[in-house]
Formats: structure tokens, sequence, C-alpha cells
């Protein structure tokens, strides 16, 4: 299947500049990827708190076909505009819990090695410890890591943002 993405106009149509699912190769790869992401699914963590952090680390990265979907995913499963909105600046609101703070901050300091960071610090791997348990912990972790491999694949094939379908990826693995 291929997906067409809006730029400027109705007459312009980007699409993405290769199809891994068309090499037997990446077909391969993906669907090992996405029983990665089916794990980290079927885990205790909320589905809430899974795509707060996806949006989060895909803002940070650029990646706007992963902001589009995750925003809608979060919108489709009835989560109020405000948090979705505020993702971006969640230091600096009063919708998130404690253990969604903590979690955004590692999504954060996950993504952002690159930028001078020093990985995750002591003080928000307290929070996360405080909040979550080993097996959620684990999936958090898993979760920074595959979407920021997600993104980087997202950004690297331009997969632009506008035409995603809330619930596309609900069962994309075996």
């Amino acid at each position: 299947m291929v997906v067409r993405f809006r730029i400027t106009s109705e007459d312009e149509v980007m699409e993405p500049r290769f199809n891994l699912n068309d090499s037997e190769l990446g077909a391969k790869i993906g669907k090992r990827f996405a029983n990665t992401s089916l794990a980290i699914m079927q885990s205790t963590l909320t589905k809430s708190t899974i795509n707060l952090v996806e949006l989060r680390a895909s803002q940070i990265n650029g990646c706007g076909f992963c902001t589009d979907a995750h925003a809608k995913d979060l919108a489709a499963a009835g989560e109020p505009a405000v948090r979705i909105n505020l993702v971006a600046a969640w230091r600096e609101s009063t919708v998130f819990t404690p253990a969604e703070q903590a979690a955004l901050a590692l999504a954060e300091q996950g993504t952002r090695l690159a930028d001078g960071h020093q990985g995750v610090s002591d003080e928000t791997w307290a929070q996360v410890r405080k909040h979550y348990d080993d097996d959620q912990i684990a999936a958090l972790v898993y979760l920074v890591a595959m979407i920021n491999a997600a993104n980087r694949i997202g950004v690297i094939l331009h997969m632009k943002g506008g035409a995603y379908q809330p619930g596309t990826f609900d069962s994309t693995a075996d």
C-alpha cells in the first residue's frame, strides 16, 4: 500500500522516498520492528502514556508523520485536546500526572542524546523508578528507543504528516 501525503496544494502530492516493505529484507526487519512495538503495547503501561511519550519524542525529532499519528491516536482514544496540545510544553502545564511527567522527562532526555545532554539524569530516573514497576520501566526504555528509531525512518524517507488515519497501527504485528 502506498500512502500519499499532501504538501502545499491539492494538486501537489509527496510520496515517501522509499517503501521499506517493497524490499524482502525491509519487510523482514519491519515485521520484527512491529513485533517489538506490539510487545510494548501489551505491557501494563497505559495506552495514553505510550502515545504521550511517542508524541513528545516525535515532536523533538521533527517527524511529521509520527507527530500526526500519535496526536490523532490520542484524540481518537478520547484524550482531551488540552493535553495533546500541551505535550510540547508539559513542564509548564498542570494537566499531566507525576507518572506521566516522569515518562515525558525520560522521553526527552532519552531522545536528546546528541544535544549535549548527559543522557537520563539521576533525578529523572528516580522519578521513573518511583512511578513504574520493572516491567513498565523495561517497556518505557524500549518505547523511547523504538519511537526514536521510527522517527529516524520517517525523517530519512520524508514521510510527511497529515494523512494518518487513527488506529492504523493497532494490528500491524502478528
